[in-house]
């Protein structure tokens, strides 16, 4: 497929998307509009369109090719998908009632309350910091893909590529912001879906399979065991071990994450918040099954074709740009934008509106809406565009897959202390703590879990894996109760 159709394609794409931001934000541009869309939003649209923002281009392209990795993985990620779905309806029950009671607009809100200023604002850093790492990793999955096929042919830079990119994504978010991604996000999780169903058509098609010739096939391939029960200690793909990562991972990246909380912050009610997140746990358990799907179908075809590649991330795309023609070629890039820029465009909205609340006090001082707040909020959302791609550059200067590797999983660190900060303030509401400490023990905690994650198989003969998050919790926890002490009557009243 010639790199100028696909440059049409993603041209016509940002259209529409600039089109929808203009009739959702014509009306008001205001910081309550942005925030948390007027409070106004519809839970269908909501959980619809989180599903394109929990499934980013991380997962379009590496779910698939994990299926068929010299790692044995196979079906083993679903077991992880099952320990998700568990922590969505934790999330549904515990931590979305405590946040609607509260009226709260960012979600690190509640910290102050809780353990006090230090720890607030150190739950928001964390929160800026991880997502601004996750968030550029997985668009420069996607631009690098973009840099291959399309502009390379161009003799485009790749940080151009990068700019271009959040330059689109800023430019149909910048007005609407959180009123205008709700419908955005909604299309593109329509197009998301369709492209995992229109892919395995495709597949099935040129592999001479209808749908049941084609999931038999599935089943009785090499790349279909989904659940692991042996060796415990050793063995990273231990059911138990993906199922409470899978759990405890959804509870701090999703539940204590403003990016995906911020859109269930923007219904009218809990009940309504509720019923889209048990909604969205449905589908999210369904789509997963069919991207492994194709991912097995991908390595059937391969395998008929005598197709090799050198990454794992790179078997989607090639076969789908290379190999199975015109349509499916577009149908692929079309899923694949949709999932990384309905990440992006999220993630942006929601650093911006946790800076601006948490560091900014935009809510504390009143006159939220005035026009120089509102001048101050769009220049916080220009710096977070500039700052997400001057670390996508950095990323591709490291060039090195286990160095960014390693950064990302860094990223994913950081929520362990969060997630024992919020069991702190949830379980020990008895118990003040020493406030100034607790930066001090959110460093330490993820400093110990990397020492663990990189020495445990050969101190304990164990292996983390997802699991270690819970680990990175309870450290935190137990930092927090050592330097805690009683709290007073007075204190307490």
């Amino acid at each position: 497929m010639s790199p100028a159709v696909l440059l049409s394609f993603i041209i016509g794409y940002f259209l529409v998307l600039l089109f929808i931001s203009y009739l959702t934000s014509r009306k008001s541009t205001n910081n309550d509009t942005f925030f948390v869309a007027n409070r106004n939003s519809k839970w269908y649209l909501v959980a619809f369109g989180m599903i394109g923002t929990a499934l980013s281009g991380v997962t379009f392209i590496s779910v698939p090719g994990k299926v068929g990795a010299p790692t044995g993985d196979q079906f083993e990620y679903f077991q992880f998908v099952l320990g998700n779905a568990a922590g969505f309806i934790i999330i549904a029950i515990v931590l979305l009632p405590l946040y609607y009671r509260l009226k709260l607009t960012s979600i690190y809100s509640y910290i102050e309350g809780a353990l006090g200023l230090w720890s607030y604002k150190t739950a928001a850093g964390i929160f800026l910091i991880s997502r601004v790492i996750g968030s550029a990793f997985r668009l420069y999955l996607v631009v690098i893909v973009l840099q291959k096929f399309i502009f390379d042919s161009y003799h485009v830079p790749f940080a151009i590529t990068g700019l271009i990119c959040l330059a689109l994504i800023w430019l149909y978010t910048f007005r609407g912001g959180l009123k205008t991604i709700i419908i955005t996000d909604s299309l593109q999780t329509l197009f998301l879906v369709s492209s995992v169903f229109l892919s395995i058509y495709f597949i099935c098609k040129s592999l001479n399979y209808n749908v049941f010739e084609a999931a038999e096939a599935i089943k009785n391939s090499s790349y279909s065991k989904i659940f692991f029960f042996n060796n415990f200690l050793s063995n990273k793909f231990h059911f138990s071990k993906q199922f409470i990562g899978g759990l405890f991972i959804t509870v701090g990246m999703t539940g204590l994450d403003q990016d995906l909380m911020q859109k269930n912050l923007s219904l009218k009610n809990i009940r309504e918040a509720q019923k889209n997140m048990f909604s969205f746990t449905g589908v999210f358990v369904f789509i997963n099954i069919f991207f492994l799907s194709v991912g097995a179908l991908l390595y059937m075809y391969a395998a008929k074709h005598g197709i090799t590649v050198t990454k794992t991330d790179y078997l989607y795309p090639t076969i789908a740009l290379k190999h199975l023609g015109l349509l499916p070629a577009i149908v692929f890039m079309l899923g694949l934008t949709a999932a990384t820029f309905a990440t992006t465009d999220s993630a942006l909205t929601a650093l911006t509106t946790s800076f601006c609340v948490d560091f900014l006090g935009f809510t504390k001082k009143g006159d939220e809406n005035s026009k120089r707040k509102v001048n101050i909020r769009h220049f916080v959302h220009i710096a977070f565009s500039g700052l997400m791609l001057l670390t996508i550059v950095i990323f591709n200067a490291i060039n090195n897959k286990a160095v960014v590797t390693a950064i990302f999983s860094v990223a994913s660190y950081t929520y362990g202390p969060l997630l024992g900060l919020y069991s702190f303030g949830l379980f020990m509401k008895k118990r003040q703590v020493m406030d100034k400490v607790v930066p001090f023990i959110c460093l330490i905690s993820p400093a110990v879990c990397y020492y663990l994650s990189m020495n445990s198989s050969r101190l304990f003969g164990y292996t983390f894996d997802n699991e270690l998050i819970l680990v990175n919790g309870l450290i935190t926890f137990i930092g927090l109760f050592i330097f805690s002490s009683p709290k007073t009557k007075r204190a307490f009243h």
